[in-house]
């Protein structure tokens, strides 16, 4: 166990007695440095136990739209834990979770009219893999149950999602041999990889649930953008050859890449899509699968074996749902696509000296994301140090330096983002040469 990254005050008791019985994500726990303990949040800022601030870089895995602590959504949830924090949606109901699936389905594009509830992004992209293999099973095709995805995809951790996800791209790949084979192929980009695409869709019909992506920005993939163009080429190869379109938008969906749905910007409508993330403000665990109408008539009988059969014991929970109401009304009285753009803008600004910078493949820049693609190299866990030492929260991976702020971000902390990024990259090259 070493020391927290970018401090040297002493760790409060509670993190080091803690950190011998937690198990921590994507961490090798035999050297881990302890991580940076926070004692509290507000707006832009995580609080550390010694007072010093961070500015969040990355809005906690891309979910605290709102930034922290917003007092409308927090109202809503004290409200709904004094009156109701849970019931079972099997038998009962309850306000929050109807009214929130009311209003994503006036929010979603076209007919996205029917609304499952879940606790996590991945959970929601099985339900929607469930949901299209089911589809074809109720309308007769039975052994269509092979799914599309692409490379430098990424859709989750559970077994189902990790199929679908890029299988060369190291955090799945451990568990090749368990995973259902899929078929992962190149996104249609160009004349060839569209011919290919194309002669894919045709030659495996019979076998073709779906196709699953990421619209617009393959996120924990590496931030792998692609334009409008690509959905709207997939969408119609999609229905030339009969085969459902299920769109993740757990990252891109309510603002992150400057309409409130990526899809939104190849005038597309998918035939399943999946949210979370910033659904209730990255405030409490919630995801939905929305479903169009022609999947949700497929499940329409006089037969119970043709329901879907999928339950999560905490789906719609109440004060998830009351976030995520809260959430939306701000979506709704501030839309967010004007203070995306200008968020772009600004990323793109400052983030371009670093193009010059040694060791730097790429600087690139989609709604409120903004990426500095680097050389291989293992030195991420410095560059936590780094950030934080500069006050700024900042989780690079594999070779991507990066940021996805609050989209209620200032331009001055906007700016010690982008300036940490650049400095950071900078010092990161100075060290490689120094090193040989």
């Amino acid at each position: 166990m070493a020391d927290t990254p970018g401090t040297n005050s002493t760790p409060p008791a509670w993190l080091t007695d803690g950190f011998d019985h937690i198990w921590l994500p994507y961490t090798q726990m035999q050297d881990a440095p302890l991580p940076a303990p926070i004692a509290s949040t507000q707006g832009c800022k995580l609080i550390m136990e010694d007072g010093r601030e961070l500015i969040d870089g990355v809005a906690s895995w891309w979910t605290a739209a709102h930034g922290y602590n917003h007092p409308h959504i927090r109202e809503a949830v004290t409200k709904q834990l004094e009156t109701l924090p849970h019931v079972m949606l099997g038998g009962l109901a309850h306000e929050q979770a109807y009214t929130l699936a009311s209003r994503l389905a006036k929010m979603a594009p076209g007919d996205l009219s029917r609304v499952f509830f879940s606790e996590s992004g991945s959970v929601s992209v099985e339900i929607a893999m469930k949901m299209a293999v089911q589809y074809w099973i109720n309308k007769g095709a039975v052994g269509r149950s092979q799914f599309v995805s692409f490379t430098g995809g990424y859709h989750g951790d559970t077994f189902a999602t990790m199929s679908v996800c890029d299988p060369e791209e190291g955090m799945h790949s451990l568990f090749a041999g368990l995973l259902a084979q899929q078929i992962i192929t190149d996104l249609p980009i160009d004349t060839a990889t569209q011919a290919a695409f194309d002669d894919l869709l045709a030659s495996r019909t019979d076998d073709i649930a779906a196709v699953v992506m990421e619209p617009l920005v393959q996120g924990a993939g590496g931030m792998i953008m692609h334009a409008p163009e690509t959905l709207d080429f997939i969408r119609a190869a999609c229905d030339r050859h009969g085969v459902l379109l299920i769109l993740d938008e757990i990252f891109t969906g309510f603002g992150r890449t400057g309409t409130l749905f990526a899809c939104e910007q190849a005038d597309i409508v998918p035939d399943i899509m999946t949210l979370s993330k910033a659904l209730t403000g990255g405030t409490l665990p919630l995801a939905a699968t929305l479903a169009r109408t022609h999947v949700f008539d497929a499940f329409l009988s006089d037969s119970a074996e043709t329901a879907l059969m999928h339950g999560p014991t905490y789906m719609g929970n109440a004060m998830g749902c009351a976030a995520a109401n809260a959430a939306l009304d701000l979506f709704e009285q501030d839309p967010p696509g004007p203070r995306v753009a200008r968020i772009a803008q600004q990323l793109a600004e400052e983030l371009e000296p670093a193009r010059k910078l040694p060791g730097v493949r790429d600087v690139r820049v989609k709604g409120a994301i903004g990426v500095i693609e680097l050389e291989p190299h293992g030195d991420n866990d410095w560059m936590k140090a780094e950030f934080i030492a500069r006050g700024v929260w900042n989780r690079p991976f594999n070779n991507i330096v990066y940021t996805t702020p609050p989209l209620v971000i200032s331009p001055s902390d906007l700016s010690h983002i982008t300036t940490a990024m650049v400095e950071v990259v900078r010092d990161w090259g100075i060290k490689k040469n120094e090193e040989g």
